[in-house]
């Protein structure tokens, strides 16, 4: 089986390529990959190359494919393992194996990654329980699994102290106040939708620095969505108001009983702690790329307020099977987390452009030829292409997001490449 996928060769080394798959072997699985969100820590990955501790020190001689968040399906199954998978069945991988090597889908191996048309997935995948049934209608939220269910994981690991019997109780305080510092981009949206439809919280408030982002993050998921979900959803430009912690403090009444911290600049853990009420919990959620990068916190609060700081870093296979669940549920509005449409031949170029962030989640059509589009241009480039004109009607008709039927007319239209 041939695939087209794009692999790295070395730092800022990315190539698509044609290639033969090795034949299926008795204990692995052959996939279509429909679909893969494309992820800041790809960026990390291609920035670092062999740096990066999970890209091997070989990729010259033996390139990886890049890619961790697809959707797919089960095109061939090996002879030992056909009790358990079938032809036809869709599947998410959950990236993380929890390997002594750091080796993971996506980073690491040869033939599996979702910058591809074909993958086969060994077996140490099925071995550590990542390669996961998905019963959604469409192959795009499959690929938000992946980080959704990291934000997922983040939210279970925020936790709470009776300080009475000193009894913890994990997980977002339920009815509590949540604050998400830096976060109009994919994963603070994420973490939105997560707040709104598996957490419980009573406020939710997203601050940025930038009335751009905010506006977006705003028109996606709105504070009316919120409202009728029982959430006061806020978003705030802290660059507008003169004393941040301040104004924070103030539309929470005292405080936060958590935050994300969804950047990796110090300030902003500062900030987070400064913001907290008693027994509130921080969690430094963003993944810096420098090794030893300093923060501060006030120690007293430590001791005296019971502040908590925890960080939380991708997920597990339990953190996938819920994200799904909550997903095939209608929990959370995966479309509202979807600013992008691509297909593979722009990959390389979507990565590279990640050193400057815009827009949320950029979702490729492996088997799909186009450029990188923006959700909201679809109606602009309309005026020229009928593709684009009808998939336009489709996401105006979807509140303005991008969805299942959006996807099914794609890929029966779109050019293959």
């Amino acid at each position: 089986m041939k695939t087209k996928a794009v692999r790295l060769y070395g730092a800022m080394d990315m190539r698509l390529e044609e290639f033969e798959l090795p034949k299926t072997g008795r204990d692995e699985v052959l996939i279509r990959v429909v679909t893969d969100s494309l992820c800041a820590s790809t960026y990390k990955a291609v920035k670092q190359g062999s740096a990066h501790k999970r890209v091997p020190p070989d990729i010259a001689e033996k390139p990886i494919i890049i890619g961790h968040e697809l959707c797919g399906e089960i095109l061939e199954v090996g002879e030992d393992i056909k009790d358990k998978w079938k032809v036809g069945q869709k599947i998410v991988i959950q990236p993380a194996l929890k390997l002594e090597s750091g080796y993971d889908p996506g980073y690491s191996y040869q033939y599996v990654g979702g910058s591809a048309t074909y993958a086969l997935v060994p077996s140490i995948v099925m071995e550590r329980g990542c390669l996961i049934p998905y019963e959604g209608d469409s192959f795009f939220a499959g690929s938000l699994v992946e980080s959704l269910g990291c934000v997922l994981r983040g939210f279970k690991g925020f936790y709470h102290t009776d300080y009475s019997n000193y009894v913890r109780t994990d997980g977002a305080k339920k009815g509590g106040k949540l604050a998400i510092l830096g976060g109009a981009g994919p994963m603070g949206i994420g973490a939105v939708e997560l707040a709104i439809g598996y957490a419980g919280v009573s406020q939710v408030v997203v601050t940025d620095l930038s009335n751009e982002r905010l506006a977006w993050a705003a028109s996606k998921c709105t504070p009316e969505f919120a409202a009728e979900h029982g959430c006061e959803l806020t978003y705030m430009n802290t660059s507008d108001v003169e004393d941040a912690v301040k104004a924070l403090r103030d539309i929470s009444d005292g405080g936060f009983d958590d935050v994300f911290v969804m950047v990796p600049v110090p300030a902003l853990f500062t900030m987070a702690e400064e913001i907290c009420r008693e027994d509130g919990c921080v969690n430094f959620f963003a993944g810096p790329a420098v090794h030893n990068m300093q923060g501060s916190l006030n120690l007293y609060r430590v001791h005296y307020d019971g502040i908590h700081v925890v960080g939380t870093a991708g997920s597990i296979p339990e953190d996938t099977v819920d994200t799904i669940h909550l997903i095939e549920k209608g929990k959370v509005a995966t479309g509202a987390i979807v600013s992008h449409i691509l297909g593979l031949g722009a990959v390389a170029d979507s990565i590279l452009a990640m050193e400057k962030p815009s827009g949320a989640k950029k979702v490729c059509y492996t088997g799909i030829d186009i450029p990188l589009v923006a959700i909201d241009d679809l109606e602009k480039l309309g005026e020229t292409d009928e593709l684009y004109r009808e998939l336009a009607e489709i996401v105006k008709r979807n509140g303005g997001l991008w969805c299942a039927e959006a996807e099914k007319y794609l890929l029966e239209n779109g050019p293959k490449i």
